[in-house]
């Protein structure tokens, strides 16, 4: 965990910031061919923090070209795999001389509260990037089993130029989540950071070149998802996309896959993740803690978040109590007030979405009141069936939905009722009950007694409507940035048929 400063010091810093206000390619600070710009803003004030390129079609031509050319001639995609760990690693130490400067940007620009941004986002970030540093040159190629006379080798290579377009909510630790492997595999770059939260991908950029990174392997280009985000997806010299965001958007990369070149599309999408606790926990206190954490961490944007909270009716009302007592200690208000938990939506249209699910008859046993038009105070709304709205829906806000039950069999078949299939969380003191749950339950990661998504080491993605094509993290991550390739080998000879 990341030191935490005081408010006015984080303020201070705020006031300094040279903001980024130029797209990177090939190396170089690009402003869109066009001319344009588009304001991003800081969601906890409205104020505009820079006007930055809108970006288009011509633009991704530009910097798929850079990119194109950067791997063909192999000043990346063939260097030594520890050079590549080494450079990585260097962008590693230098964001991590960066971290205060970097914490405050992403609050700026996102709305999240510091306290996240310094404590898990920026430190989670560095670490995913040292971690795929250090297993550029520890993944092996194989040898298949073949006859005497044969020899087969299985070797990976780099997938070629792969776009990578990514969401609002955890725009640095995202970012991270895709380049990591990406860039281990010596791949060359696209990236098309969400228009709302664009500023720390283009500071990761400016230090990927300081570090070592050659020009036109890392590009950044901003700009909307229909001027920047569709022309990635439909280039006919992309070979791979990597999307995280909306199920809605990830069937749209799908289709310009389809009506292009076929290339490859890792989808990381929605979630509607359910949390069993059934009546024999043993400490309540524990699984307040859990479901708090999960439900309202970034302001309930986050894919995987405790959404659907699925309780044994004999321990409800003293898991609520306590769950009230807990969630009254995630103050909302300024995000750079490391005393806040709870900052502003991203936009004044995502505020709007949210709040359109309170106000409509449902019963609040918490929280349920809007400020400013912009934040939206933890929730929780108690749900007569599976049916609902509430409980059908991505609200990707802080409000948690809370459905009775009186046995494991009624609580894993709610859990499952849904088109989503991310995570899902368990909690029981019987190991045997927890195990057959976690595997019962349609969903890419299940965690047992905690609410999480793992840790470097475990891949994360998504059953059904929730993820195709891939996984983010772990060393499954790489598979989705190469191709394989076989090399078959003839020894036969006849001279030297004895040996």
């Amino acid at each position: 965990m990341s030191e935490l400063l005081t408010k006015t010091a984080y303020q201070q810093l705020a006031q300094g910031l040279k903001l980024p206000t130029q797209a990177i390619v090939n190396g170089e600070p690009y402003v869109a061919a066009c001319g344009a710009t588009f304001s991003t803003s800081n969601p906890a004030t409205g104020e505009v923090l820079a006007q930055l390129p809108a970006c288009d079609a011509q633009d991704v031509d530009v910097a798929v070209a850079a990119a194109r050319a950067a791997f063909d001639d192999g000043r990346w995609s063939r260097q030594h795999p520890t050079a590549r760990k080494h450079v990585l690693l260097r962008l590693a130490e230098l964001m991590e001389a960066n971290a205060h400067e970097l914490a405050v940007m992403e609050s700026l620009d996102s709305g999240k509260t510091v306290f996240d941004t310094q404590t898990v986002d920026v430190p989670e970030t560095i670490h995913c990037l040292r971690w795929h540093a250090e297993a550029i040159d520890k993944i092996y190629d194989q040898v298949a089993p073949a006859s005497n006379q044969h020899m087969a080798m299985v070797v990976r290579e780099p997938i070629g130029v792969v776009g990578l377009v990514l969401p609002w909510n955890f725009p640095l630790l995202m970012l991270a989540w895709k380049i990591g492997p990406a860039l281990a595999a010596g791949c060359s770059l696209v990236v098309k950071p969400a228009a709302e939260t664009s500023l720390t991908a283009l500071r990761v950029a400016q230090l990927a070149l300081e570090a070592g990174v050659p020009a036109g392997v890392l590009n950044v280009i901003t700009g909307s998802g229909s001027a920047v985000g569709e022309p990635i997806g439909r280039h006919m010299d992309v070979d791979a996309v990597s999307f995280t965001g909306s199920t809605a958007t990830g069937r749209r990369f799908l289709k310009y896959a389809a009506e292009s070149n076929l290339k490859e599309v890792v989808l990381e999408l929605g979630g509607k993740n359910p949390c069993i606790v059934m009546d024999d926990v043993t400490d309540l206190d524990a699984v307040a803690a859990h479901i708090v954490n999960g439900s309202f961490w970034n302001m309930g944007q986050n894919c995987s978040a405790i959404s659907r909270l699925i309780v044994h009716k004999d321990v409800k009302q003293a898991l609520l109590q306590k769950v009230f007592k807990l969630a009254d200690a995630w103050r909302v208000g300024d995000p750079l007030d490391p005393e806040h938990r709870v900052g502003p939506l991203v936009s004044p249209a995502h505020f709007a979405k949210v709040k359109s699910f309170l106000g409509t008859g449902e019963k609040v046993l918490y929280g349920g009141k809007t400020s400013d038009e912009r934040y939206v105070e933890p929730t929780i709304l108690d749900i007569e069936h599976n049916g609902v709205r509430h409980a059908r829906e991505e609200i990707f806000g802080p409000i948690l939905a809370v459905l009775t039950v009186e046995s494991l069999q009624e609580a894993v078949a709610i859990a499952n009722d849904t088109e989503y299939g991310l995570t899902a969380s368990v909690f029981t003191a019987n190991g045997t009950r927890a195990l057959r749950a976690a595997r019962a339950i349609k969903a890419g990661t299940v965690t047992i007694n905690a609410f999480g998504e793992g840790d470097s080491t475990t891949p994360f993605g998504g059953y059904k409507q929730s993820g195709f094509g891939g996984r983010d993290k772990s060393v499954h991550a790489h598979d989705q940035y190469t191709q394989l390739k076989t090399i078959w080998l003839d020894l036969t000879d006849n001279e030297a048929a004895n040996i």
